[in-house]
């Protein structure tokens, strides 16, 4: 077979998730209490419930994102890629008496086509964001964890960082606005979903407040996509381990009668990284060509605010939020990252839709930028400055397990060179809960 016909044959295939979304919208009002439950596949016949009171749980996803681009890069194209997620939570306190514990497990799969890079954009930031580390099977979540009392609580095993640390809401399909904001500047040692390496935290936590401590395994052999492809899924521990990643985030909850959440947090690794402007001799790496100069560590800061501003409960109203990271210069071609925006739940009296607007710009890095030039990049394609980013999208959820939300995106300098083509996208992210 051709490959030509190979990949027609695959995109068929990729598509027929989609295809099911649609026709479990479409017969909705056909299926029988299917409005009236949080899952596609219902209650299992009085299983799934049953199950969950003896302590078994499970967490089974489909997300897809369609994008076009109408304005930048080289072509108009239309892309699409999916996620499936396989997860199971087992509370080991109900089921054998250990105290407080809890094993979790997931699985992902991606697949699919980036837009940004097939529609040569230029974007630094996903324009989806469930694009990304590999298309291919991922063991995303092998951990244990126990809640010693109402204080001390801790976690072990396989986790991505962004699971722990920095954690926010991913209702967005732009990546600027989506998960934890530290991994989208500085994504090749601080490892965000779907991508797990050994990792382990601790935290201490009061009604209003916690402090959480943690350590992360710095491989870069798990987010390399060849050998993702062959054992991403797979419990192992390849070689390859540089250091590790110790970030501490310090969390307050306002105590105001509508949902707030407040978290301030650094990094520090150890496990090195190469200089983005000097040589071994400190000497511009554009003139030298010599190996770029290591340094010991890498570090970084943030802060997260996300609080609630009206409404009756946490399902109504207006939510705002703002994120701001920061790199060290040294190391980072992408050192900072800004966003702010809002989600307001139940408009118009629908109370599982959603609107969403917000505005984010991700900084190139001028050191990087310097040795661009140096290399002879042509001036208006060196990544020197913001890419702004703004996306509005609307959230429709005829019930609780389909939500589809069509949202409009503007990219305005894509990665951060003023002289590439602003881009207006298109795009369409839909998700299934099973």
């Amino acid at each position: 077979m051709s490959t030509h016909l190979h990949k027609e044959r695959a995109m068929r295939t990729r598509f027929l998730p989609a295809a099911l979304c649609a026709a479990a919208i479409l017969f909705l009002p056909a299926s029988a209490g299917a409005s009236d439950t949080s899952y596609l596949s219902g209650d299992w016949g009085g299983k799934r419930a049953a199950w969950g009171h003896q302590g078994i749980a499970f967490d089974i996803g489909y997300t897809s994102e369609i994008a076009h681009n109408f304005t930048g890069g080289d072509a108009s194209l239309t892309r699409y890629t999916d996620q499936w997620s396989f997860g199971s939570s087992l509370d080991l306190d109900a089921l054998w008496q250990w105290h407080g514990m809890q094993f979790d497990v997931m699985v992902t799969e991606r697949s699919g086509r980036n837009l940004g890079a097939d529609a040569n954009i230029g974007n630094n930031q996903l324009l989806q964001e469930v694009y990304g580390r590999g298309q291919t099977w991922h063991l995303t979540v092998f951990a244990l964890r126990q809640q010693v009392n109402d204080t001390l609580s801790w976690r072990v095993g396989r986790l991505p960082v962004g699971e722990d640390f920095a954690s926010l809401p991913c209702d967005f399909q732009n990546l600027t606005f989506c998960g934890a904001q530290p991994g989208n500047i500085v994504g090749d040692y601080w490892v965000n979903w779907p991508t797990s390496q050994w990792g382990a935290w601790m935290r201490v936590a009061k009604p209003t407040w916690y402090l959480q401590a943690g350590a992360y395994q710095v491989n870069p052999t798990y987010i390399d996509d060849r050998w993702a492809r062959r054992n991403g899924w797979k419990l192992n521990n390849p070689s390859g381990t540089k250091g590790a990643l110790m970030p501490l985030e310090f969390g307050w909850t306002p105590p105001n009668p509508l949902p707030g959440t407040f978290k301030l947090g650094a990094w520090y690794s150890h496990a090195g990284g190469q200089d983005v402007y000097f040589d071994d001799r400190r000497d511009p790496l554009g003139l030298t060509g010599r190996p770029p100069l290591e340094h010991d560590g890498r570090y970084g800061a943030y802060l997260l605010m996300r609080q609630q501003v009206t409404g009756r409960d946490a399902h109504h109203g207006v939510t705002v939020f703002f994120n701001a990271s920061q790199a060290d210069r040294a190391t980072s071609p992408t050192d900072r990252q800004l966003a702010m925006g809002m989600e307001y739940r139940a408009p118009f009296g629908r109370p599982n839709d959603m609107v969403g607007f917000a505005l984010g710009a991700t900084h190139a890095n001028g050191r990087a930028a310097a040795t661009q030039r140096l290399l002879g990049v042509p001036p208006g394609l060196v990544n020197d400055g913001y890419e702004y980013v703004t996306e509005l999208f609307y959230g429709w959820s005829p019930a609780a397990w389909v939500t589809l939300r069509p949202n409009l995106q503007f990219v305005r300098h894509p990665g951060g060179a003023k002289g590439r083509d602003d881009a207006w996208v298109l795009g369409l992210k839909s998700g299934l809960v099973f």
